[in-house]
């Protein structure tokens, strides 16, 4: 039987991943939302202004965490966000999507974020990478840098963010699960998904949303061996997966 990996790979530091339900945190895709952000839209809006203030200052994980530690300051408390996120909106026509694809049998999904057991998806995922968090005792979800900054770095030089390198975990997951795939389907967005998706054969596909960050440096750079599908809403996602 043929081998099929579906990749959700995205720009999103994914703290929520250590909550107790677990959260998707493959946002504009999944949902039309990312998880970092929407969390302070509900609860805080100073400080998701204070995120878009500083976004290009600051490294993003850090600056998650750093808006944590704020919300805990001032008595957001676990329940609250664990609500928040509950309450994402996931939008249906993914959700069929990957749901037919997974009933198949045929199709690994890798997910270098989180899932969400509220959707109905806690089986989606065969493995998931993201950066660390955890609950402390006083209910303050600590997260941290994948890639600790005090430590060895990744020598990425194609652009990847310093929390992680997309590509080499992509590279790492296929070194752990051989024999090679049939074929790869990658969903990205972000600038530094192009990493990864140079990283992908002929057979291979890359799902790429429109007027993003990985759209302009396909636009700008090429050189992909792979094959390049648009799409910018959800139904389209749910067309392509009904093909493969």
């Amino acid at each position: 039987m043929s081998r099929q990996l579906v990749v959700f790979d995205f720009d999103w530091s994914g703290p929520f991943s250590s909550l107790s339900f677990q959260t998707h945190d493959c946002t504009r895709t999944m949902a039309d939302q990312d998880t970092d952000r929407w969390v302070f839209e509900v609860l805080a809006i100073d400080i998701r202004r204070q995120m878009e203030d500083l976004e290009k200052q600051v490294q993003w994980t850090d600056l998650v965490a750093k808006s944590l530690r704020e919300a805990h300051a001032r008595g957001i408390k676990r329940e609250q966000i664990e609500n928040t996120l509950r309450i994402i909106p996931f939008h249906p026509a993914m959700v069929r999507a990957v749901s037919k694809l997974k009933a198949g049998g045929k199709t690994t999904f890798f997910c270098l974020s989180n899932a969400n057991s509220e959707k109905g998806l806690e089986n989606l995922f065969d493995e998931i990478i993201t950066n660390p968090a955890e609950w402390t005792d006083s209910g303050l979800l600590d997260l941290r840098r994948r890639i600790d900054p005090s430590g060895p770095q990744h020598n990425c030089q194609v652009g990847c963010s310093a929390n992680m390198c997309k590509g080499e975990e992509l590279t790492a997951f296929f070194e752990r699960h051989l024999p090679d795939f049939d074929r790869v389907v990658y969903l990205g967005d972000g600038s530094n998904d192009f990493c990864p998706v140079l990283r992908l054969r002929e057979q291979d596909m890359v799902l790429c949303r429109t007027f993003g960050g990985l759209h302009k440096r396909i636009a700008r750079e090429g050189n992909l061996k792979c094959q390049v599908k648009y799409w910018t809403h959800a139904w389209e996602v749910e067309e392509i997966f009904n093909t493969l």
